[in-house]
């Protein structure tokens, strides 16, 4: 069936003045829902309407007519506008903000058609500063790449924090990167190819437009950079304007330099390994069963951002490591000052997307507040560090930390004189300046508060001076305030005035009801004037003072930022010495020997849920793998916990290198370049490849790029093709991994072929996973132990997970028979006869007819008449083949 043509797209030719606006505005941004300012509300018209209707699910419904048609319209109120685009943003919308650049007065004044509006902000995922729209523990890079010569440039940058990196880096770690970072956003040209990515130009004068964003003439005060990195940097800054039209010098000001990082000094880590190990987000997509949920203990924002970031480019360079581990250690030791360093930090705002707000002049009155309640916390924690109860000196990462917590110019003393105790959510709202911080503004409070007291002497005025007993002022909305008499009273003041009803009292007739007359006067409308003045006039010296106090703080900023980066740093420290206090965790010893010694270690986030469930102690296990044993060749059954294993190995690599204590009872850990983790299966069905191809993809990546000092954990190696192919494979992968690449390494695996190897290669050392049978059923004891496995245990675990008997039978049968023909082959033979020989396979040699009954018996089954005659069946076959013989 053919598809119907679409609808002719609306033009502006015929569109009222308004809706010329909007088909103006909406054609420069054509891929984003347009919200136009009309007075209280942003309405959406046309296809823009529909969109948002379903996804908001609000009513759509229609106003007059364009060309014949009713016009689609929804709308949100502007005062509560956030809620809606956050929802907008997580479905995938860009959003158009059109202001109204004037009032409908100062229109009229110029005689124009209609209000002016232009859009001022542009809203994509990687350019959000609202709380409402951030995730408070989770940077939001917007990330830019631009390909050059050989090396792929990246930049990316936090517009709600300012930070601003750059890399050049090989085209094959850009997956790496991307799970690393998971941006919100991602900018790149066509030619890269990179799904769900902005298209985005290169720019060709890119260090001049880096250059002239920070008012520079050249860059080469910013330190080194690739000019891909460059390329993207200019990139990102473009995208800033383009969508920040009404803030760009605040986006630019309040945006650090972009720092260029290399990958020198940090820990690598493949897309595969991250996933495999769930460091930022499990693979389910909880936030809580992965590394980072099982380790955050941060009382604030900033710090769990500042954690997330560690765990997800930990360092490998000894000397910061061991600064870290000295401020884990000194609070680990101090608890009172811990714990007051904790409390202070405790509902402590966040200051640098407070502060981003402020730089981009779309802040609240609470992001003042921030600064104020910040800055007063850290100078509680600056004085709690510069005596600090339990500790002879502070480390000095805390030192400096606790320098940066005292900025100068310090705008929190005038902050708290100035703004009230309780603010308003909107700066259109009166009550931001507390009462007595400025005279003037007093004053013209008093006056429009004391409108009430105003009217009652006024009105008692007007009572004696004509006369009228029953006379009330009210407020009208069209004629403003009027005194309001009762009919009789009315028509006798028309005719006859008192004497008293002169000058500013002289009545002024406004309206006649059916039950009462309206007047006015002189001093009614004068009151009426005033009132107003003062309230507009009050309403203007408040903004004039929370202008004042946004500059206050802008002046201070790079102090501010000093301080809520100190803050982070400072949380970070005492949430990982309060994780080791209440975990039992270790100081590791970082050494420059591939040394990896770990005594009673524990999977940080399976012992987290296993103590949240109340579901049993972690079982802790010992594993080393220093010189003269660094291949460890792990047998053992599914279930029995190798998995667990291998990966809670790996992470202590990512903990310790990151800064944080580890959960064991004590640990040596050699510096570890390169961390590699292919533990599990999957497939890339989008990009053609199966689990296996997935598979040997990854264990090439490890063969080519870990070295002497990488840690790698591999499991089932060759599972995913033919017996004797994954097992050649393996055999062969771990023969590199142990002569080419001498790397430390766990091994999981269920070909127990490869344990003759123990004799082959000299630093190879074999691990079971430990295992008890107890009437018949198998219990699994997770802990390592020296050896290999005496079987799989494989059917075990099929009848655990529901196999129905008659094909665990049938099994047994199966298994039976491929043991005994593999049965005398020798897998260190020059020939290999693990393998089909030319010529085909011999045949099985016969089995005893008693075993092979048994092997076809199903106990459960039988009645006791059956179990009975099978005994008789048995003896017949045992006579039988006692005779034969």
């Amino acid at each position: 069936m053919d598809s119907l043509p679409e609808p002719p797209r609306p033009t502006a030719e015929g569109a009222s003045p308004a809706m010329a606006q909007w088909f103006a505005n909406k054609a420069e941004h054509p891929d984003a829902l347009l919200f136009f300012r009309m007075g209280d509300f942003f309405e959406l018209f046309f296809a823009d309407a529909e969109a948002a209707s379903e996804a908001l699910d609000i009513a759509l419904t229609y106003r007059g007519e364009h060309q014949g048609q009713k016009i689609p319209m929804c709308g949100v109120p502007a005062h509560s506008h956030e809620s809606y685009l956050a929802r907008l943003i997580r479905r995938g919308f860009r959003v158009a903000i059109c202001e109204q650049m004037e009032t409908p007065e100062e229109a009229k004044r110029r005689k124009a058609p209609a209000v002016r509006r232009e859009v001022v902000r542009l809203v994509t995922p990687g350019t959000v500063t609202e709380e409402t729209l951030l995730e408070a523990a989770r940077p939001a890079w917007l990330l830019a790449l631009a390909p050059g010569e050989e090396r792929l440039g990246a930049a990316w940058l936090d517009l709600s924090t300012g930070a601003f990196e750059t890399e050049a880096l090989a085209p094959a770690d850009l997956h790496a990167l991307l799970s690393r970072l998971e941006p919100t956003e991602v900018l790149a040209p066509a030619a890269l190819g990179l799904a769900g990515a902005v298209e985005t130009a290169v720019p060709r004068d890119a260090a001049r437009r880096v250059a002239e964003a920070y008012g520079l003439a050249t860059l080469d005060g910013f330190g080194e950079y690739h000019p891909a990195e460059i390329a993207a940097a200019a990139m990102a800054l473009d995208y800033l304007k383009t969508t920040q039209k009404g803030a760009q010098s605040g986006a630019l000001a309040h945006l650090s330099r972009p720092v260029p990082r290399g990958s020198q000094g940090v820990l690598q880590m493949d897309a595969a390994t991250r996933r495999s190990l769930e460091i930022l987000r499990a693979e389910r997509g909880g936030a809580r069963d992965c590394l980072l949920g099982a380790v955050d203990r941060c009382v604030t924002a900033a710090g769990s951002r500042l954690l997330a970031s560690r765990l997800g480019c930990p360092l490998a360079e000894a000397a910061p490591i061991r600064a870290r581990h000295d401020a884990v250690a000194a609070l680990l030791g101090a608890p009172a000052l811990r714990g007051a360093i904790r409390a202070a930090l405790k509902g402590a705002p966040d200051m640098a997307r407070a502060l981003a707000r402020l730089s981009l002049d779309r802040f609240a009155p609470r992001d003042l507040a921030a600064i104020r309640d910040g800055l007063a916390r850290a100078a509680i924690i600056a004085e709690a560090l510069d005596r600090p109860e339990g500790l002879a000196a502070i480390p000095p990462l805390l030192a400096g930390a606790a320098a940066a917590l005292r900025p100068e110019p310090d705008p929190a003393p005038e902050l708290a004189r100035a703004l009230a105790e309780s603010l308003p959510a909107r700066l259109d709202d009166a009550g931001i300046v507390a009462p007595g911080y400025d005279g003037q503004l007093d004053a013209l409070r008093r006056l429009r508060d004391d409108a009430r007291g105003a009217i009652a002497a006024l009105q008692l005025d007007l009572c004696q001076a004509w006369g009228v007993a029953a006379l009330k002022i009210r407020h009208h909305q069209q004629f403003g305030y009027l005194a309001e008499l009762p009919a009789a009273a009315g028509e006798k003041l028309l005719r006859d005035a008192p004497p008293k009803a002169t000058g500013d009292f002289a009545p002024i007739h406004r309206q006649t009801m059916a039950n009462g007359v309206r007047f006015t006067c002189a001093a009614l409308a004068g009151l009426d004037r005033r009132l107003s003045e003062a309230a507009d006039e009050a309403s203007r010296r408040e903004r004039l003072i929370t202008r004042h106090l946004r500059t206050l703080c802008l002046g201070a900023a790079a102090g501010i930022a000093g301080a809520a980066e100190a803050l982070a740093e400072i949380d970070i420290q005492a949430a990982s010495a309060e994780l080791a206090a209440d975990g039992g965790w270790c100081r590791p010893e970082m050494t420059e020997r591939p040394d990896f010694a770990i005594t009673g270690g524990r999977h940080p986030v399976v012992a987290a849920a296993l103590a949240r469930s109340r579901a049993g102690a972690f079982v802790p296990n010992d594993c080393d793998l220093s010189p003269g044993g660094r291949i460890c060749l792990l047998t053992g059954p599914n279930m029995a916990g190798k998995s667990t294993f291998l990966r809670q190995n790996a992470l202590f690599v990512v903990l310790a290198q990151a800064g944080l204590f580890v959960p064991a009872q004590r640990a040596r850990i050699g510096l570890t370049d390169r961390l590699f983790s292919r533990v599990g299966a999957s497939d890339d069905l989008a990009g053609g490849r199966s689990t296996f191809m997935v598979e040997m993809a990854e264990t090439a990546a490890i063969l080519n790029l870990a070295g002497p000092r990488s840690l790698v954990v591999l499991d089932e190696v060759g599972r995913g093709t033919a017996t004797w192919d994954g097992l050649a494979i393996a055999w062969a992968v771990l023969e590199a991994l142990h002569d080419r690449t001498r790397c430390r390494t766990i091994f999981a695996t269920h070909f127990h072929e490869l344990t003759a190897l123990a004799g082959k290669l000299p630093e190879l050392q074999l691990a079971t996973m430990r295992v008890r049978e107890w009437k018949g059923e198998v219990v699994f004891l997770h802990s390592v132990a020296p050896g290999t496995a005496e079987r799989s245990w494989g059917l075990h675990v099929a009848k655990l997970a529901g196999v129905p008997r008659a094909v665990l039978a049938r099994a047994g049968q199966v298994l039976a028979s491929l043991e005994e023909r593999a049965r005398g082959l020798d897998p260190l033979s020059d020939e290999l006869p693990l393998f089909a020989r030319p010529g085909g396979t011999q045949p099985a040699p016969a089995r005893h007819p008693v075993l092979e009954a048994l092997a076809a018996l199903d106990p459960d089954s039988l009645s006791p008449r059956e179990a009975q005659e099978m005994v008789y069946h048995l003896r017949s076959l045992m006579d039988g083949a006692v005779n034969l013989g």
